[in-house]
């Protein structure tokens, strides 16, 4: 008996559908993401709770776009670790400096308010995240380049 090698997944080139299942999984790794840092406030703090949130959803999203939105693109691993490492890296500082921010303009905010604000922040990073791995970690490339 022959088991039939597994189908090669769906190749998505169109900046719409790329775009479409980037919003899709953020709106989800979002949620995920100040689920956890809700749930951790308490027992690490605004700012351990904010990075151990991140680091989880930040390895799941990537793995999600790696297999669905951008399926089928060649991404070599080296390349999506320093995307995961300076995803992690920069939403820990930008994370950081927007909860210091909020501090200093509010002596004792809310877990929610501290959410929200993290949140909306995140939206910035979010957008220059589509362009890094649109453009850069899952980018078309010709078989001879490498990196």
């Amino acid at each position: 008996m022959v088991i039939p090698a597994p189908e090669a997944p769906p190749r998505h080139d169109g900046l719409a559908v790329h775009a479409g299942w980037y919003l899709a999984a953020g709106v989800v790794t979002t949620a995920a993401q100040f689920v956890l840092y809700f749930l951790l406030r308490a027992p690490l703090g605004a700012h351990g709770a904010n990075l151990l949130a991140i680091i989880v959803t930040t390895i799941g999203n990537t793995e999600f776009h790696r297999r669905i939105t951008f399926a089928g693109h060649d991404s070599p691993p080296r390349r999506r670790h320093v995307q995961i490492l300076a995803t992690i890296a920069f939403y820990a500082g930008y994370g950081s400096v927007v909860l210091l921010a909020l501090h200093a303009l509010v002596p004792e905010p809310s877990a929610v308010t501290e959410t929200v604000v993290l949140a909306t922040a995140g939206l910035l990073g979010g957008v220059c995240r589509f362009a890094a791995l649109r453009w850069w970690v899952f980018a078309h490339r010709h078989p001879e380049s490498r990196g």
